[in-house]
Formats: C-alpha cells, sequence, structure tokens
C-alpha cells in the first residue's frame, strides 16, 4: 500500500499482478527442495532429518468400508504440519531474484508483483516481459500457474484505459478493479469501500446471531461471542484500511454500538460509554487509533521488519529538545498518501504525550493508551 500511494502521489501507475499457482503445497519437488536448503545451510544430520520427513510417505483413499490401494507420495510437503509451510517458503523463497524491476510481496502460496511508471503501455510491456521470467521460474522448480485465476489490477488516480490487454504465455490475463488480497478487499483506488461492505455484511451478519442467543447467556458470554464473532472483522488489517474518511467508517461503528448493546441487554437508544468501559473493549474510531499507536509504538523502538521499518525515520536534528521522541512527518501531495500509516500514523505518534511514548515495554505502552481512551469516555 505503501509503494502504491507512493506512485500515486508521483502521478504514476501501478500494475499489480495477483498469482495464483496450481495446488502449490501439493507440488513441491523434494529432490529440488533439498538442493535449496542444502545452499541455505541445512546439510548433514538436519537434512537428512528433512529427508526423512518427506520421503517413504504413502496414501490412500477410504469411503465408507471400501479402500484404494496405498500409493507413494512423490512429491509435496505435509499439509497441516508445522514444518509444511516453513518448507514452501525456502523452497520459493529465491523467486525473488529472478527479476531486478519487479517488486514482489510473498505470503506463503500467495505471491503478488508489481511496478510503477508514468506510461501505462510500456509499464504493461515491462511486466509481461518481466512476468514471463516468473513463469519460467515457476516450470524450472515445477510449479504450475493458474493463469485462469491469475488477475492484474492498474492502481491510479487518472481515468483508466479500458483496452489495456495484458498477455502471458498466449493466454489473455484478466483485469479486475477489486480483489481479496490476504483476507483484505482491495480496489484500484484504494477507497477501501468494498472491503468495508464486505466487514459490514459479516458484522451485520452475526449481530444476528449474537441478538438470537442474547436471552439464554449472561453478559460475560456474550462478551466472548462478541470477541470471536465481530471483533477480529474490525481489527484486522485496519492500521491499513481504517485510515480513511470517518464518514465511510461511521456505519461500521453504528454495527458495534448495536453489537455492544446486545451483549449487555441495552435499549436500542442507551448510552454505551459505560459498558465499553466495563467491557473493557474500544469504540472502533479509538479501535484504529489504537492499532495504529501499537504499530508506531514498535516504528519507533525498531520492532518492525526491515522493508517495513525503513518508511520511518526520526526527527532531524539531533538536540535534545521538546519532541525528541518525535519521527520525521514526509511531505507528501495526494489525500491518498495522507491516510498511510506512515504519514497518518507518524501524526499520531508526535501528538502522544512523553510518558506515552517513554513506556518501556509495548504491554505498558498499550495500557496507557487504552487507558487514554477510557478517561475521555467517561467525560463524554
Amino acid at each position: 500500500m505503501e509503494d502504491i500511494t507512493s506512485a500515486m502521489d508521483e502521478k504514476k501507475y501501478t500494475m499489480g499482478i495477483f498469482i495464483d499457482l496450481k495446488k502449490a503445497f501439493d507440488t513441491v519437488n523434494h529432490e529440488l527442495l533439498m538442493d535449496k536448503l542444502e545452499k541455505y545451510g541445512i546439510r548433514g544430520l538436519v537434512g537428512k532429518w528433512i529427508r526423512s520427513y518427506l520421503t517413504q510417505r504413502r496414501q490412500f483413499v477410504r469411503l465408507g468400508e471400501y479402500q484404494s490401494s496405498e500409493l507413494n507420495i512423490v512429491c509435496g510437503v505435509p499439509q497441516g504440519s508445522v514444518l509444511g509451510p516453513k518448507l514452501f517458503i525456502l523452497y520459493i523463497n529465491d523467486i525473488c531474484k529472478v527479476s531486478e524491476t519487479v517488486k514482489m510481496v510473498l505470503f506463503a502460496d500467495d505471491t503478488t508483483i508489481w511496478a510503477s511508471d508514468e506510461n501505462l503501455q510500456q509499464l504493461s510491456v515491462r511486466v509481461s516481459e518481466e512476468f514471463g521470467k516468473i513463469k519460467k521460474w515457476c516450470d524450472n522448480n515445477l510449479l504450475s500457474l493458474n493463469l485462469e485465476k491469475t488477475k492484474y489490477m492498474v492502481f491510479g488516480n487518472r481515468r483508466p484505459h479500458n483496452e489495456l490487454q495484458l498477455r502471458i504465455g498466449g493466454a489473455n490475463i484478466e483485469r479486475v478493479y477489486e480483489i481479496k488480497f490476504l483476507g483484505v478487499m482491495v480496489d484500484d483506488r484504494l477507497s477501501w469501500k468494498s472491503h468495508i461492505r464486505h466487514v459490514q455484511h459479516k458484522i451485520a451478519k452475526n449481530i444476528s446471531i449474537l441478538a438470537r442467543v442474547r436471552h439464554m447467556l449472561d453478559v460475560k458470554a456474550l462478551r466472548i461471542l462478541y470477541c470471536s464473532l465481530i471483533l477480529p472483522y474490525l481489527e484486522y488489517g485496519v492500521e491499513n484500511w481504517g485510515n480513511t474518511y470517518r464518514s465511510s467508517l461511521q456505519p461500521l461503528y453504528i454495527l458495534q454500538k448495536r453489537a455492544i448493546r446486545v451483549v449487555h441487554k441495552m435499549g436500542y437508544r442507551d448510552h454505551t460509554n459505560v459498558v465499553f468501559i466495563q467491557s473493557k473493549l474500544l469504540k472502533f474510531f479509538d479501535l484504529v487509533g489504537y492499532k495504529t499507536a501499537v504499530f508506531m509504538y514498535k516504528a519507533r523502538n525498531n520492532l518492525l521488519p526491515g522493508g517495513i521499518q525503513k518508511l520511518f525515520g526520526e526527527r532531524e536534528g539531533g538536540y535534545n529538545l521538546r519532541g525528541h521522541l518525535n519521527l520525521k512527518v514526509h511531505a507528501i501531495r495526494t489525500t491518498k498518501k495522507r491516510f498511510c500509516i506512515s504519514i497518518s500514523g507518524v501524526k499520531l505518534w508526535n501528538n502522544l504525550t512523553v510518558d506515552m511514548k517513554n513506556s518501556t515495554r509495548i504491554k505498558e505502552f498499550k495500557y496507557k493508551y487504552k487507558c487514554m481512551c477510557y478517561t475521555r469516555y467517561m467525560h463524554e
């Protein structure tokens, strides 16, 4: 999101390809995997353990009283295991070295590539060439691309070019205008409207479940249900999509208050501030601030992965002046970039009290931030 909005800020297009691999975990070649593990330093006795773990496995199908004959498993990593995803990550990790002109995000078998340029046609040609290299890497590593499920999207504020086509290996890649990426609905304008609608739908459906059982359960049990059925949708990835227009997020806040009233068996118009404090829960807009602030605490204390940590820098000037714990605010042009955590998060962090910024542990920081919110609820 940071790279895409930075490109928008520079009046560039960004093209992203969301790659789908056919049965990725099931098609890992054992010999190729062992070769890669040896290059990473997993060899000797540990290498033999891994080989023993992968080989001489057998499978069969049972349906009722009938059972098929057994067959050897000649490829793939065991799914449902701790090692399975790790071995797959090590297997696919060197795909990043295929191209130096496109960027990649890898999360298990979800692979996404993107690049930016001022000229959309040139960008399309470049991405198509680089994607051809990725397809060749997949062929060499015995992984199959599912070109029918692979989609691409063009991000940008300017008018879209509907005639644009992307062809890979003789097949047309479908262009989409919104897609689910790692559990978050992303659209080509980064408006987050589709994701907010998605969350609204999920929460509204789960509120009806709470309403049906409210007369059978006590408040404690209903709170547990709220934390299981509703809170995860409000929390997941909210540092990204929650820093947007307040009017777009208002429906989620209304639904949250409706859920809280159901949990505490309150009337439709009863005030909710007291029960938020009693339940030790945050209002949605404060939840956005809380998750963003926790992220910024990690940024200030160098606790983030290197690729994300580099987005944040200390305020210029090494003197021990007021605000010496502040982070640098970068100059921007567009609203989309202003909503990014590298801008909105830094501004939020810089406005926190010195006492809060000086928290020695993240647990202490979380406690102080929540106390600040609860104190405000008592005076509203």
